[in-house]
């Protein structure tokens, strides 16, 4: 696995990281780290690496856009000196163009979705052993739908960045193709955002894929 003894992951984005966890800093016992992918990650880690001693810590915070994550940056990222970090960041930059179409104050278009994101990676990858960049996606199997056609369209500015810079990668609307093709969105996520347990270990699953998880590993 790329993670070593002692890391220190820090996993960051909206509410499909954030889940529940706990502020400031979600790190602990119970609930600390949500009831999300983050949890499951962590619990996959603990039980079959428990002799790495890994913290995994969330700093996810429901309706951020990557323009949120700049305002807390330093403070949620920084600040914590993580060894590794993963950022999944775009559906509310995407969705908020959907929903609040009016709002225009609220809409992260593609130029500073893609500015910002680089900016974040470029200003932090030098005090990182690793970095893992995760698309945002949509539930929704139709690629001609509005929503997902555009959220498609910020995915591959973070598979872009991530081929720029040389960073680990996880396309997580790839992912969800195999479930969507077998089951019906709203069984996932009724506003095709928010995922159940199901959805999550979906996520769970890409991201410790592309650490080289052992799901076999013996100690």
């Amino acid at each position: 696995m790329k993670l070593q003894q002692g890391t220190k992951l820090l996993m960051i984005g909206d509410s499909i990281t954030d889940v529940g966890r706990v502020r400031p800093i979600g790190e602990g016992r119970g609930e600390a780290l949500g009831k999300g992918y983050v949890a499951e990650v962590n619990a996959l880690i603990q039980s079959v690496y428990p002799d790495l001693g890994i913290r995994v810590v969330n700093m996810g915070t429901s309706g951020n856009t990557v323009r949120s994550l700049k305002e807390r940056w330093t403070t949620d990222v920084l600040d914590l000196k993580p060894d590794w970090l993963s950022i999944m960041i775009g559906i509310n930059d995407v969705w908020r163009q959907f929903d609040q179409p009016l709002l225009t104050e609220t809409h992260v278009l593609l130029e500073e979705y893609e500015a910002t994101l680089e900016e974040l990676v470029s200003q932090t990858l030098p005090a990182l052993e690793g970095l893992i960049l995760m698309t945002p996606y949509f539930l929704e199997a139709n690629e001609n739908d509005a929503m997902r056609s555009l959220m498609d369209q910020y995915g591959a500015v973070v598979r872009r960045l991530a081929e720029k810079y040389g960073t680990q990668f996880i396309d997580t609307q790839a992912a969800f193709r195999f479930i969507l093709s077998e089951r019906y969105n709203a069984e996932l996520a009724w506003d095709r955002v928010h995922p159940s347990l199901t959805g999550h270990m979906i996520l769970a699953r890409a991201f410790l894929r592309e650490i080289g998880f052992d799901w076999n590993r013996e100690v």
